[in-house]
């Protein structure tokens, strides 16, 4: 194992965890990141370093900040700082993808929430699936309908729970009705369940 900070490495050569991301979600990033000067941007990388595992090949895999790595792969920022929780190399690839799902460090499962092979995840960065109900919890959690969580891939949690109750269509084409059907459902039971939850329970103690 190692714990170790690696500064300039080029964002091109990170390698995913996940299938998906929210694009709504990246262009924020994105947008963020256009609007910020020099100084500002360096706060932002100082802000929010990659974590990482090193595998096969020495590759970075990253495992948490995929939205933020898309967007400055998209906006062509170059390189980035990558904390390496764990050097994973000597691996063989079969072994190396097994130890990462059982430590949820990886996430297979597609834009419609159904579980996919671990071979499926994409090679690279800019081949992630827009996963629209991920832009959806990202939004919900800023306007307070839940918290941020600890737990490996709440979000997804959070993201499958809404794919279940409000159409895709409207998530698409009316994502601020979207949201406030999304907050009605967050502060309610059916949510309560899920980490983050910050509604109050009509079931007395």
């Amino acid at each position: 194992m190692s714990d170790s900070l690696k500064f300039g490495i080029d964002v091109s050569t990170l390698r995913p965890t996940q299938m998906t991301v929210g694009l709504r979600e990246v262009e924020l990033k994105r947008r963020e990141w256009r609007d910020a000067d020099k100084e500002e941007r360096s706060r932002i990388l100082r802000r929010h370093v990659i974590p990482a595992v090193v595998g096969p090949k020495d590759e970075p895999y990253i495992v948490d900040h995929h939205h933020l790595a898309r967007g400055l792969l998209e906006e062509d920022a170059g390189r980035v700082a990558v904390y390496v929780i764990a050097d994973l190399s000597p691996l063989p690839k079969g072994e190396f993808w097994t130890f990462l799902d059982n430590s949820a460090w990886c996430h297979a499962y597609d834009r419609h929430g159904r579980r996919r092979e671990l071979d499926d995840i994409p090679k690279r960065m800019a081949d992630l699936a827009d996963d629209p109900y991920r832009s959806l919890v990202g939004a919900l959690i800023r306007q307070g309908g839940c918290a941020k969580s600890d737990k490996p891939f709440f979000e997804f949690l959070w993201a499958d729970f809404l794919r279940r109750r409000i159409d895709e269509d409207v998530v698409e084409k009316n994502f601020d009705k979207a949201l406030a059907e999304a907050l009605l459902l967050a502060k309610s039971d059916k949510a309560k369940s899920l980490p983050g939850w910050s509604g109050v329970s009509s079931q007395g103690d």
